[in-house]
Parts: C-alpha cells; structure tokens; sequence
C-alpha cells in the first residue's frame, strides 16, 4: 500500500511557484525547501541564480517542470550594480581582488560609449566560474579544483543596457538595468566594461526582475509560501503566460496525445496546444506542414 508521505505527493497539482530568491542561498537551496513545503520532491528551477543574487526565480512543480528547460531560454531582465576600480577572481563581489586602479580620470562619456559598445549583439566570454560544462564537467567546479579555464566567446543578446545612476567615492559605481538573451552573464558585462575602461570592474549587486514574462510583480517569498503551498500559476495557466497558443478539437488532441502529427498551425517557435477544456496537453513546434509535441504534459 503507498504511504501517507506517498499518497500527499500524489495530490500536489502541477504548475509554477514564482519565488523573490533571498541573497546568500543558491537555487538549489531553494528548491530543496520549496520541495519540503510543497510535499513533493519533483520541483526544479529555470535559470541558476547566484547566491550573492536575489530575485525572480522560477520554480517548476510536478508535470511542470518539464517547462523549465524552454523558460530557461527566454529572455530574462537585472537591476545591477557594477563597481569600476577593482577586478576580482569570480567578476563578482563574492570574489578575491585582482587589481585595484584610480578612477578619477574616467569621464562619464567613456563610461557611456563603453556600455553602447556592450549593447546589441555580442560576443562574450563567460566569467570562469560560471555553470557552463567544459568536457561535461561545470567550469566552476574546475576552478574550485585548481584547474586552470579557459572559456571561448559566444553570442548573446543585450537588448537593454541603461545606466539609471553613479556614484563616486574611491571608486565608481554604476547602478544599471540589462535586459538580455539567455547565456548572458551580467557580471561578465561588468568585467569587461571595466576592462574597456582600463580600470577594471566587477559586479557588486545583482536582482532579477524578469524571466521570460514573470516579473517581481507574481512572486512570492519563502515565509509567505511556508504559510500558504499555493501555486503562483496552475500548469495550464502557466503555459498560456509563457508561449503562444493553439486551441485543437478533442480529435487531434487524442492525436498528438498519441505520437501523431497535427497540420502546422504556422506559429513561430514552441507553443502551447489546449485541448477544448482549456487544459494545456503539450508544448508543441511546426516542422514544415506538420506539428509534433515537444512536451507532453498530460496522459489525458
């Protein structure tokens, strides 16, 4: 006979939780506590947060965690503070100090024509400690071990990169708002402003506002969701905020719910097919003149 434990797991429906992730824990920390409050040891995360980082992170209960890999892809949005006058190992706060430079002489003209240069499409070389896989392994788990990383420049997005305010003291801090491709590293971009800049820079602070179109304004914090599990959207729900949508008769539903291909429904990218009750029944792409399911989120 299956346990209570077991029994509890069974019940817990399917959908996004939305948690403002407090500075100093990591996202893997999260989600072991959502799993605790949730009763569920099926949730999972789209797009790593650091722990020195706070903000929307997205969650993924039960079925829906198989969203997370394509929420993961889609364009997120940072207030960040970047510090000019100092580099350091991880390109963040968290870091040792590298180099250290006066940056009296830095004119704000410099530090605009060094952000345009970093707006747009870019190549970017990601900070050595990030989570990216060199031959399998995370180069941050290299680094910790003594290894020596090199990582190649990819192509990214910054679709936004204003400066809202500065501060001069013995250094420069500037208090900016990216929006971005995913892959983007924000304290990349502080490094290599800082570098443009000769003076070398690292990013002090960092929140997420958006992933995708989730924004501060439907998260939750892990006290209130301790007091109330709820969901911040039902599976069903959740698919309609994040993609396109197809509405099928009962008919195709059953189709595609069965391996078979539907006609295309000429939508662009990923998107979500809804059978007559308005229940999301799969992510779905069009390939040529036919649709296939890419997800399948129900066996209904």
């Amino acid at each position: 006979m299956p346990t209570a434990a077991a029994k509890q797991r069974v019940t817990v429906p399917p959908g996004l939780v939305v948690v403002d992730k407090p500075d100093g824990m990591t996202s893997h920390d999260v989600v072991a506590k959502v799993r605790r409050i949730m009763g569920t040891r099926k949730v999972g995360h789209a797009g790593t947060l650091d722990p020195m980082a706070t903000g929307v992170l997205v969650l993924g209960i039960e079925r829906a965690t198989k969203l997370l890999g394509h929420l993961a892809l889609d364009t997120k949005a940072y207030l960040a503070t970047i510090r000019l006058g100092s580099s350091t190992t991880t390109d963040d706060a968290q870091g040792e100090t590298l180099s250290t430079s006066d940056v009296s002489a830095v004119a704000d003209e410099a530090v605009a024509a060094g952000i345009a240069k970093l707006t747009g499409h870019i190549q970017q070389v990601p900070s050595a400690v990030s989570a990216v896989k060199v031959d399998g392994k995370r180069a941050y788990a290299r680094v910790r071990a003594g290894e020596q990383v090199e990582l190649a420049a990819r192509p990214v997005e910054v679709s936004r990169f204003d400066l809202l305010s500065a501060r001069r003291d013995d250094g420069l801090e500037l208090d900016v708002m990216v929006e971005c491709s995913s892959g983007t590293y924000v304290r990349a971009l502080a490094r290599d402003l800082g570098v443009d800049l000769g003076v070398g820079g690292h990013l002090a602070a960092l929140r997420r506002t958006r992933v995708g179109p989730f924004d501060l304004r439907v998260v939750t914090t892990l006290e209130r969701l301790a007091e109330n599990p709820a969901l911040s959207l039902p599976l069903s729900e959740a698919v309609a905020a994040a993609f396109p949508r197809r509405d099928v008769p009962y008919r195709q539903a059953q189709s595609l719910l069965q391996g078979q291909r539907l006609p295309a429904a000429g939508i662009e990218g990923t998107y979500g097919v809804f059978d007559p009750d308005g229940q999301a029944i799969a992510l779905a792409v069009d390939e040529g003149n036919a649709t296939r399911s890419v997800v399948v989120l129900t066996t209904t």
